[in-house]
């Protein structure tokens, strides 16, 4: 018989990594009402923004403002915020801002990391032990590899790669690692391949994932390394977002999909699913046609999955 965690942690990204690619630029404010939203839908994990050149991501220009905001919103100081840092100026900005945990972007493909942040992996592995110097104690900083399930230039990317940057990461200083499927190449057998390989040095509890669902394998992905011990997770509200540097990354798996299977397995995730929907239907007021929300439908009081084609 399978054994799958009691419970899970859902982190959601979508005013980070949801809104980053998109052109018109989304008012602080409607951010802010989106951040209450997923605060009151249960979410203790959420990433708010990227301290990150508006001139690369104008959308992210707001991050400062954001954090100040929305920290005031969780009254009871139970959810952890996230933000995204490039580089050593970001951490600065990450740290005057006050979040809570900081996750840094390496890619495991060398082309992708140049694209991405403009540098070779070595520079940026380099430049986590700067980023030690000025992280706070209660800080956490958490190493993302990118690319760990394919490149989209083509290199080949196979689990003794991505072991390497694991064990690389650890020895710069990095707190915790996060496996991110940047284009939505992964598949069952290559989650548990890549897995086997890193539980072999690394304890779920200092490993996340973060999954995209180009290809409609994420659920299918979450439930493989669920089986194999993994239990913290990203999700995007909606399904919205992408990394605007990974050509044919169509978007993250949506949060309200995995919450609902996680939920209707019997796993605790502490996120109330008519509530996020709530939030998903304000997306979608205000982004019309953005979301992969659409097949929502709410029967007798229980949202459903329901088929919209042949």
């Amino acid at each position: 018989m399978t054994v799958y965690p009691e419970c899970v942690e859902l982190t959601d990204v979508c005013l980070r990594d949801g809104l980053q690619n998109l052109e018109t630029p989304i008012p602080t404010e409607e951010k802010i009402v989106l951040a209450e939203k997923l605060i009151e839908a249960g979410f203790n994990s959420m990433e708010l923004c990227s301290f990150v050149s508006p001139k690369w991501i104008p959308q992210m220009a707001d991050a400062a403002n954001v954090v100040e905001t929305v920290k005031k919103l969780d009254k009871a100081h139970k959810v952890r915020f996230i933000a995204l840092i490039p580089n050593l100026k970001g951490m600065e900005r990450a740290v005057a801002s006050g979040v809570d945990a900081v996750t840094y972007v390496i890619s495991v493909s060398e082309r992708h990391n140049i694209n991405n942040v403009n540098r070779s992996c070595a520079e940026s592995f380099a430049q986590i032990k700067e980023l030690k110097k000025i992280q706070p104690q209660e800080m956490t900083l958490c190493l993302a590899l990118a690319t760990s399930f394919g490149c989209p230039y083509g290199e080949n990317i196979s689990p003794e790669c991505v072991l390497n940057a694991v064990r690389t990461g650890l020895e710069f200083g990095a707190d915790e690692i996060m496996l991110a499927d940047t284009i939505g190449a992964a598949n069952p057998a290559m989650i548990e391949r890549v897995l086997e390989a890193v539980l072999k040095f690394l304890p779920p509890d200092r490993l996340k994932l973060h999954l995209h669902d180009t290809r409609g394998l994420a659920m299918a992905n979450y439930l493989v390394a669920a089986q194999m011990g993994i239990y913290r997770f990203e999700a995007s509200a909606g399904g919205l977002g992408g990394c605007p540097y990974a050509p044919g990354a169509t978007g993250n798996a949506a949060s309200e999909d995995l919450n609902c299977m996680f939920t209707e397995m019997g796993i605790k995730t502490g996120v109330n699913q008519e509530k996020l929907l709530k939030a998903v239907a304000y997306i979608d007021s205000i982004l019309p046609g953005c979301t992969t929300s659409s097949n929502w439908k709410r029967i007798s009081g229980a949202p459903m999955r329901i088929s919209c084609g042949a």
